[in-house]
């Protein structure tokens, strides 16, 4: 298959070790890219949304981080409609912490820092209220966070057999966390009573990323083994279809927040892009990346970002 460029590009003197697009709507055009000693905030605009009809790129603010970053994730409350500015987020550094940054984007940002793991983080997330912050870990937890201006602290704690992979919130479900394990079980947890409703299991591993529909919260999937694996909750006794993607593994998933049927993935050979619809068995995209930094989807429009690098880019997708 022909290989497709992207349909705009940010490049950076830095590589690129993650990024996050927000996922709320009045600050769905702020991106946060994690580089070497540092955090870019950022304003993108597309086409779509600027007066010219050009895409545009705006370095708003940049915020030390001396560990390197592995994971971002911004908070609800993060808008850029009201007066002052309001940019919340949280990190996770290659030293075993969590940070919450809170910036108006015009003085000095306000952090919390997290002590309680003693591996390397890989995902965070926020829940739809912005009350908790949730993160997995290579120590085999997965914990939930308290959210407060004046004091973040350890909610709960959830073991698990093998390391965490991902962690996720459904704005429909605000009671259930979704938690992905690296032996290819998925779990939903019940907050509040801290235990397990559902679990469905991948008959392989690695399982390297998981992600929740936002469009059905029936629907999840996991890169494992390079298969995208989909399953229906009210059949988790099996699964829903396999896709094989990527020859030689994979590295993340993340379906499009527009169709349910959509997903982005990265894997190898080669670290490769792929853009494919549940009922089609060729990808609508496929792209050769350098390094992988992330990737992530536009909230309302459709395009998907990748890192690679030090680029930051993004193709349109057809969602329908």
């Amino acid at each position: 298959m022909k290989k497709v460029a992207p349909s705009h590009t940010i490049d950076l003197d830095k590589q690129i070790y993650c990024f996050e697009l927000s996922a709320y709507e009045w600050s769905q055009n702020l991106v946060c890219i994690a580089v070497e000693s540092k955090i870019i905030l950022g304003l993108i605009k597309f086409p779509e949304d600027s007066e010219n009809e050009d895409f545009e790129w705006k370095n708003l603010e940049e915020i030390h981080h001396e560990p390197r970053c592995t994971a971002i994730a911004f908070a609800p409350e993060t808008s850029l409609a009201v007066i002052p500015k309001v940019a919340k987020f949280g990190t996770a550094g290659v030293d075993f912490k969590l940070r919450i940054f809170n910036t108006n984007l015009d003085s000095k940002p306000n952090v919390h820092v997290l002590q309680g793991h003693s591996n390397y983080i890989n995902d965070i997330a926020w829940d739809p209220e912005g009350r908790y912050l949730s993160s997995v870990s290579d120590d085999n937890f997965c914990k939930v966070w308290t959210n407060s201006d004046d004091k973040c602290s350890e909610h709960s704690t959830f073991p698990l057999r093998s390391a965490g992979m991902s962690v996720k919130w459904h704005p429909d479900d605000s009671e259930k966390i979704m938690v992905a394990e690296k032996k290819g079980m998925i779990h939903m947890y019940n907050v509040a009573s801290q235990q397990v409703v559902l679990t469905v299991e991948a008959t392989k591993s690695p399982l390297m990323s998981a992600d929740w529909s936002l469009n059905n919260r029936l629907h999840v999937s996991a890169l494992v083994a390079g298969e995208i694996i989909f399953w229906d909750l009210r059949y988790s006794c099996r699964s829903l279809e396999t896709k094989s993607i990527h020859e030689d593994g994979g590295l993340c998933v993340k379906y499009s927040p527009n169709n349910e049927n959509v997903t982005a993935s990265v894997g190898r050979p080669d670290i490769t892009l792929k853009v494919t619809h549940f009922q089609s068995k060729i990808p609508q995209i496929e792209a050769s990346l350098k390094l992988f930094g992330g990737l992530c989807w536009h909230y309302r429009l459709p395009y998907v970002g990748v890192a690679t690098d030090r680029k930051l880019c993004f193709w349109k997708v057809n969602t329908k």
